[in-house]
């Protein structure tokens, strides 16, 4: 199995991460976690991979840290939570903010994240709650940056690739610029996920 990548970024997507290695690319599925502390394509990148096996595929998912890899694979012992749900999930809210909500027994905050339902949240809470790290501190804050259009289109590719629908996304990144909120991506992308629910 796949546990480490370390190679040149080729490309960076708020979903996706492209590795090359010895003149192989490994097309690598991020939360956008990850992805927000990627550095730019071109730069040595090194990435924790969690291998997944179906019959029909062979995926890659790939995280920045040890504790996010862990926590996704946490999400996936919950029953009903495959990778592609626990990834939404690690991209819809901060670590630290879901290991909280877990542990506090949260639901009402859990189903607020796109793609988890009532049933789903009391799963992870009723699983999860007693085997999840006590929170260390959140995220660094982002310094306000000055306004990017590649930054509006990575939130936007973010917020469609979580399902939302184009129109809603869009006025939602508008509304999260609007308000005064950090144009770098990570500020950005959870203002306009809380606007377009």
């Amino acid at each position: 199995m796949i546990a480490l990548l370390r190679g040149v970024l080729v490309e960076k997507h708020p979903n996706q991460a492209i590795v090359e290695i010895a003149g192989v690319g490994y097309d690598v599925t991020i939360p956008v976690s990850t992805f927000t502390h990627l550095p730019d394509p071109g730069a040595e990148v090194r990435l924790r991979i969690h291998t997944h096996v179906r019959e029909d595929a062979l995926a890659l998912y790939g995280f920045l840290t040890s504790d996010e890899k862990a926590l996704f694979e946490k999400l996936l012992a919950v029953s009903g939570i495959g990778p592609t749900l626990a990834v939404k999930i690690l991209s819809g809210v901060a670590a630290a903010d879901l290991v909280q909500s877990i542990r506090r027994g949260e639901v009402e905050k859990l189903v607020r994240i796109p793609g988890v339902g009532k049933k789903t949240a009391e799963r992870m809470v009723l699983e999860l709650r007693d085997k999840l790290p006590a929170p260390a501190g959140g995220e660094p804050e982002t310094p306000a940056a000055e306004a990017l259009s590649a930054v509006d289109q990575d939130v936007l590719s973010a917020l469609l690739n979580l399902g939302c629908a184009r129109p809603q996304a869009e006025a939602a990144v508008r509304k999260a610029k609007a308000g005064g909120t950090p144009a770098e991506f990570e500020p950005l992308f959870r203002r306009a996920l809380e606007l377009v629910r």
